[in-house]
């Protein structure tokens, strides 16, 4: 059943941006994006248990690393590894505060680096150009392959999102992953198992920042202008919620919540006569307050009901 569902649903991501409109394409291209990100934060809360509220800023690293690269003639693959390198090595500094304070006084300290991140960013002209912002960023051209056009943007992104995901899958079911679970469930259990907790916590910061940056270098050329509002706390925000709606700790719970957060409301704007945003805040809230583990959660319930 799992694998005619995937099947499934590789079929539609591909075929459905022949049926789009540019706006449309640019939308699933976002979903992706943040599909990208919000696994980062999937692997850092739902799976580890350690709590960000940063993740939005590290999409922002990513995001100024390929803007200002790419726009002074380096290719994107320099961007990416440049970004990579920099979640990686901030995502594991981040993880130390982690080994000593949890739950929310984790969520304050990953609060301030988000605060710090988005004054350098907003500040610091000389090297982000500020409140100004970075405009004309390329998109990359892949062995005489342009990806200047939507579509081939589009899919360019879906490979990117088909390797983070092949990758994710395997990483949550080696020992790794297990390793992760134990972490999250209880701390002094898995480390009188064995497992070095100090270590796979500062693991699940970086992989986590690291698909941040991931997610940053590919928003940059997909919307080709940013500037530091659009790093800010409401979009680390949204990638929690994503996470939390669409279900904590589960493969496609990112997926899913990607879905409802950056889909659901454009197809509710239009026939709601302007108050589609109340509509989907009630359901958000709704759905929280009677399913926090989700809408894998609820699916889960209901299967179990039928049965």
């Amino acid at each position: 059943m799992k694998k005619v569902f995937f099947a499934g649903l590789i079929l539609l991501l591909v075929a459905a941006p022949f049926f789009l409109k540019p706006y449309g394409i640019y939308l699933l291209s976002l979903w992706i994006v943040m599909t990208i990100a919000a696994i980062g934060l999937n692997l850092t809360l739902g799976y580890a248990g350690q709590i960000s509220l940063a993740q939005g800023s590290f999409v922002g690293i990513g995001a100024y690393a390929a803007a200002l690269l790419t726009t002074t003639g380096w290719p994107l693959w320099a961007a990416f590894v440049l970004a990579v390198a920099l979640s990686l090595a901030i995502g594991w500094v981040l993880g130390y505060p982690a080994l000593r304070v949890q739950h929310h006084y984790l969520a304050f300290v990953t609060l301030s680096f988000a605060t710090l991140v988005f004054l350098v960013l907003r500040n610091e002209e000389w090297l982000t150009k500020g409140v100004y912002g970075i405009s004309g960023i390329p998109r990359p051209t892949l062995l005489g392959w342009s990806t200047k056009a939507p579509i081939d943007f589009y899919f360019f992104c879906l490979g990117v999102l088909a390797l983070v995901g092949g990758a994710t899958w395997w990483l949550v079911r080696s020992p790794w992953g297990r390793a992760f679970t134990a972490l999250r469930e209880n701390t002094v259990r898995a480390d009188s198992l064995g497992v070095d907790t100090r270590r796979y916590t500062l693991m699940a910061f970086a992989m986590g920042s690291t698909l941040g940056g991931v997610a940053g270098v590919l928003y940059a050329p997909l919307v080709q202008f940013i500037e530091p509002t659009a790093f800010n706390l409401n979009l680390s925000l949204n990638l929690l919620l994503m996470v939390m709606v669409g279900g904590s700790g589960s493969f496609l719970g990112p997926f899913l919540g990607a879905a409802v957060s950056v889909l659901l409301p454009e197809w509710m704007r239009f026939g709601s006569e302007g108050l589609y945003l109340i509509f989907y805040a009630i359901a958000v809230m709704v759905l929280m307050a009677f399913c926090p583990s989700g809408l894998l959660g609820l699916a889960e319930r209901a299967r179990r009901l039928v049965r």
